[in-house]
């Protein structure tokens, strides 16, 4: 009878060593995907290199041509994401949205300045139109998750498109009809649709981070697949 019961606690013991071995792997894998954030690509740059923090400088506006501002997310995937489209001269990383002048990085993301990472996007209307800028936007990210995207969480982190006038306002809420009905998301799109007051450029450590910085593992999990989406839904309009 000793012997029996000897057996079944080494029996018991083994699926529990085994059970603890897989939770704790599990959690292992888990959070290998999951801690990967926008917010740590500070330090990772600073680590490798010398990293300029000076504010990036915007291009000048061409004769013919546009500007659109956008939020969807950590700036780094929207920004390569519209450098992809024909017709885009230009896209710049930065802030908008807030209430202070001239925020860095570190202050926008407490989350206490009110601004969103945004893009600035510099295109030519005769070749890409505000409509098709917006099919890219959704195109981009997850518009139907409030204040985050992904791992990335905070309002710094929302949806939203800075219009310029009454007649691209219209267009925006077209656009998010379409959205809706569209069948590519479970939930309704909650994308902020507000005036364009003022963008203020990033650092310049922060423009084209995405090229720059292939092998950081945020880029590798979180950036690649979006931008790897964006192709899809957007293949007529990459450049070759």
């Amino acid at each position: 009878m000793d012997t029996v019961n000897t057996h079944k606690d080494k029996h018991t013991l083994t699926t529990m060593t085994r059970k603890t071995f897989l939770l704790l792997a599990g959690w292992l894998i888990i959070g290998t995907i999951v801690l990967p954030a926008c917010r740590q690509k500070t330090d990772e740059s600073k680590a490798s290199t010398v990293i300029d923090i000076n504010p990036a400088k915007l291009p000048a506006l061409q004769p013919g041509e546009a500007v659109a501002t956008f939020a969807g997310g950590c700036f780094w995937a929207v920004q390569e994401e519209m450098q992809l489209l024909k017709g885009i001269r230009a896209v710049v990383s930065g802030y908008a949205g807030g209430d202070l002048a001239f925020p860095t990085y570190e202050q926008v993301g407490t989350d206490q300045t009110g601004h969103a990472e945004a893009v600035q996007v510099y295109y030519n209307p005769a070749v890409i139109s505000y409509d098709v800028l917006l099919d890219a936007f959704f195109a981009g990210h997850d518009a139907t998750q409030l204040n985050r995207q992904g791992p990335d969480i905070g309002k710094h982190y929302r949806s939203a498109i800075f219009y310029r006038t009454l007649g691209e306002k219209a267009r925006i809420s077209a656009a998010i009809q379409l959205e809706n009905a569209s069948g590519h998301h479970q939930g309704r799109v909650v994308t902020q649709v507000v005036p364009f007051t003022v963008f203020y450029p990033a650092e310049v450590y922060h423009q084209d981070y995405y090229r720059h910085n292939p092998y950081n593992m945020y880029i590798h999990l979180v950036s690649e697949p979006k931008v790897a989406t964006f192709k899809e839904r957007m293949e007529k309009w990459v450049v070759e």
